[in-house]
């Protein structure tokens, strides 16, 4: 492999050292980022455009759930982003693929398979455990939610993972540097997408789509 840039984003300093001892395996040099929260994982992806591949843990401070991986895939389309999770039901794994993850890693995974995971993304493969097999979402309604969510801004993303967390109008605001009323008409363009009529049915929606993790 010639020189490559791996991002790590996980809030465990002891399974980002994991990680990054696997990622150190390849052969060439390795531009190793690490990142302990979504923001600094988003920063990190932002600074860096030639990153080869992004590893980035479900549960994170800053971000609930899918939401971040479904802010970044729509922020950074062209970065490969695979989804490392202890939750590694077959329900979890496909809505990962579904909303746009290039991989699955198991946190249960040897350094190898973790080596193996990261060789298949990035010549352009999809990796996913051995005992997933695939399938299609079973409840059409979920679906659904996920082909509107797709239709999120990166922004959009973002506010509506933040809104999952509970934070109000004004926090969000303050947390994305920008007016309340942007958020207010980004939350107002959220429940015109989702087809609901208040936040907390937003809220209710994304969580849909949460519930087969476990935290």
């Amino acid at each position: 492999m010639t020189a490559s840039t791996f991002i790590i984003a996980d809030d465990h300093p002891l399974f980002r050292g994991a990680l990054r001892q696997a990622v150190s395996g390849f052969d060439g040099e390795q531009a190793i980022i690490e990142a302990g929260d979504f923001e600094a994982a988003r920063k990190a992806a932002s600074a860096h455009p030639e990153a080869d591949l992004l590893l980035l843990d479900l549960a994170m401070p800053g971000v609930s759930g899918f939401s971040g991986l479904m802010a970044l895939r729509a922020e950074f389309a062209s970065l490969p982003i695979v989804i490392v999770s202890a939750s590694d039901d077959p329900t979890t794994i496909r809505r990962a693929l579904e909303l746009g993850a290039s991989g699955f890693i198991s946190k249960s995974s040897g350094i190898d398979d973790i080596r193996a995971a990261i060789q298949a993304v990035l010549e352009g493969d999809i990796w996913t455990p051995k005992f997933y097999h695939g399938g299609q979402e079973q409840d059409p309604d979920v679906a659904d939610l996920i082909n509107r969510l797709r239709t999120l801004t990166p922004q959009q993303s973002r506010v509506l993972g933040m809104l999952g967390e509970g934070l109000l109008n004004k926090q969000i605001a303050y947390e994305l540097g920008v007016s309340e009323a942007t958020i207010k008409a980004h939350v107002s363009a959220i429940l015109l997408k989702l087809k609901v009529d208040s936040r907390t049915q937003a809220v209710i929606q994304l969580g849909k789509i949460n519930m087969a993790m476990v935290a």
